[in-house]
């Protein structure tokens, strides 16, 4: 199995939240974080809170009332501050590393930062103005490049 969509439009994310300021970390997390939300925007699905908490893999769970927002651009995402990080959440769910690691970063076969320093590049080659709209990001820069990236990344892995 190659690299499809989701994983083309979490490392897109990762890239232009990284580009824009984000650390490593929080790129991450907002890039899979922004890949489950328009997967689920796609399928119609409604995002709910069990009991109030969002929970990490592992079971740290995080009160409703200690989430904060974060913008990017004119995009707003939930966020919660961990052991001295900030990570995304959704679905109930805090965006770890170990999380984008277990998602996407595995389906790149230990090479994602070959493919994110080529998404980086792709990202610093558009206007400022595209990558702080959401609308522009997601018409301009991710849905005209989402199935040629697909394509080329998983070819580049089958030759690796």
């Amino acid at each position: 199995m190659g690299i499809g969509r989701f994983e083309v439009m979490a490392t897109l994310q990762a890239a232009r939240a990284y580009f824009l300021g984000k650390s490593l970390v929080e790129a991450k997390s907002f890039g899979l974080n922004r890949a489950i939300f328009y997967a689920a925007a796609k399928r119609g699905f409604k995002v709910k809170l069990k009991n109030g908490e969002f929970k990490e893999k592992g079971g740290k769970k995080v009160k409703r009332e200690n989430i904060t927002v974060d913008r990017i651009g004119d995009e707003e995402a939930f966020c919660v501050e961990v052991e001295g990080k900030r990570y995304y959440v959704i679905g109930g769910e805090i965006i770890t590393e170990k999380t984008f690691e277990k998602q996407v970063e595995r389906k790149f076969k230990g090479k994602w930062d070959i493919f994110f320093e080529e998404a980086l590049n792709i990202i610093k080659s558009f206007d400022r103005e595209v990558l702080l709209s959401q609308r522009k990001f997601y018409e301009i820069v991710y849905k005209p490049l989402r199935d040629r990236l697909a394509f080329k990344w998983s070819e580049m892995l089958k030759e690796a």
